[in-house]
């Protein structure tokens, strides 16, 4: 098997993480860098945006979430969402997820014929973004795992750093060093999944 399969085997979701350092910072922001660079868009559109919180800011987003949280979750429940909460925030960092819209839209303008299309390739587009990022990390020797606290977090996510008003919050993918280890994952016949046809 290639390293490039083994990498996308090894990925998985990590839910049990620590604070301890894997890599440095300036690893983790090459990391990001070079899948940013090099991840694929629709129309060469390079409309995803990522914003890297580390350490206490990273702390911060996870207080952000738990405090809109509690806005909303009835009080005897919310324990167990406090306690879901505090495993993303025992990590080291998250990546943030966003789509810039002016790019989005600036796109549909261009190409009119297909402006219904941008919004589902804008999200294909940030998808590919969060694997390879995802596997990246993983490679590294971090664990993680994708959430989604938008469109709940989106107003003091924008407050708090300062994200221009175009960009979409898509998805959180908090990351540390793993704790505990995935359970076991199941998989569907492959024949129910793949044709070929020849």
């Amino acid at each position: 098997m290639s390293a490039f399969l083994e990498a996308i085997k090894n990925r998985r979701s990590y839910y049990g993480l620590s604070k301890e350092q894997v890599v440095s910072d300036e690893k983790i922001q090459e990391v990001v860098n070079e899948a940013v660079l090099h991840t694929p868009s629709s129309f060469n559109s390079q409309s995803t945006r990522v914003v890297v919180l580390l350490k206490e800011q990273h702390d911060r987003l996870w207080d952000i979430t738990a405090d809109e949280l509690q806005k909303i979750v009835p009080a005897e429940n919310f324990a167990t969402t406090k306690e879901k909460i505090s495993s993303f925030k025992a990590g080291y960092g998250t990546i943030l997820f966003f789509e810039d819209q002016e790019v989005v839209e600036g796109l549909q303008k261009q190409f009119a014929l297909y402006a219904e299309n941008f919004p589902v390739w804008a999200n294909q587009t940030n998808a590919m973004h969060q694997l390879v990022i995802w596997t990246a990390l993983e490679e590294v020797g971090f664990g993680a795992s994708l959430q989604h606290y938008n469109p709940l977090i989106d107003e003091a996510v924008q407050v708090e750093w300062d994200i221009p008003s175009s960009w979409k919050l898509v998805a959180q993918m908090p990351f540390g060093k793993p704790t505990i280890e995935p359970g076991e994952k199941e998989f569907n016949p492959l024949e129910n999944r793949v044709k070929i046809f020849k």
